[in-house]
């Protein structure tokens, strides 16, 4: 059971204490995969009640598809929105593994507002990442409107760009710029949110503490990576529906990343 450290900044992106910073664990090129292993047992455990979240991402997908194919100057806002709730609604994961792994009863109700015990860090970092995802998307349409050979980027020309080998040159400026954005998206959240619900940090601290456990861990952690974005984006593939599951599961799984990764407070450091 890990040790509580509650830090009180007076702003969420103060960093007060940096002697709070938790070491980071060394781990091996299969913890990815040990770690979808224990989420899928969590899932089981718990009777699939991370499924509520899945759902809630499954009807984001199909809210954004659906106004992006009618109304695409709304999807922005729809797309900023998905993002700011996303750390909250993994949170309720994030706190069923959490209770399995004390050994108290899962609690569907409890895991709605679990982020209530911190939430301005987790506010922040929310609007972190809605900020990032923002102007990726405006890079994304100047990259479109550089290299595209056709008209307006709606979701199927996108596509069509993206997996045709007729342009290469968009190809290669879109992936190559949004991977910049993702690793650094990535490098900000591995285990940042499990770290303030769970220990109550602030976001700054959490944030160091995700970007250091990435340094530490690059090729298995570039590994967990890839295997969320396989999880994912089959599941986007696929009109959204194994959301249900897979959403759940890299849920439950990081929170077995973030057990693995962050070393638990020495009582004796106070």
């Amino acid at each position: 059971m890990s040790d509580t450290v509650h830090t009180q900044p007076s702003t969420p992106g103060e960093i007060s204490d940096t002697s709070l910073m938790p070491d980071i664990r060394s781990i091996g090129i299969d913890a990815p995969f040990r770690w979808l292993a224990a989420g899928w047992r969590d899932m089981l455990a718990t009777r699939l009640r991370a499924s509520f979240y899945g759902l809630v991402f499954v009807l984001m997908g199909f809210a954004i598809a659906a106004i992006y194919e009618t109304q695409w100057q709304l999807t922005m806002g729809l797309t900023a929105g998905f993002f700011l709730i996303g750390p909250f609604v993994f949170c309720g994961i994030y706190w069923l593994s959490r209770q399995r792994e004390r050994g108290e009863k899962p609690g569907l109700t409890a895991s709605l507002f679990c982020w209530k015990d911190n939430p301005a860090s987790i506010g922040f970092f929310a609007a972190i990442l809605t900020f990032f995802m923002v102007i990726w998307a405006r890079v994304s349409v100047v990259i479109f409107a550089l290299f595209s050979t056709t008209d307006f980027p709606t979701m199927q020309r996108v596509l069509a760009q993206i997996f045709s080998m007729t342009n290469m040159p968009f190809v290669i400026a879109w992936f190559g710029v949004g991977f910049i954005f993702a690793s650094i998206a990535f490098a900000i959240s591995v285990v940042s949110v499990p770290l303030m619900l769970d220990r109550n940090t602030d976001t700054m601290i959490s944030l160091f503490t995700s970007v250091r456990a990435l340094w530490s861990n690059p090729v298995p952690l570039y590994l967990w990576a890839a295997l969320i974005v396989a999880l994912i984006g089959a599941s986007l593939l696929l009109s959204f529906i194994p959301l249900l599951l897979t959403a759940p599961l890299v849920g439950h799984a990081t929170w077995h990343a973030y057990r693995d990764l962050v070393a638990e407070k020495d009582p004796a450091a106070g």
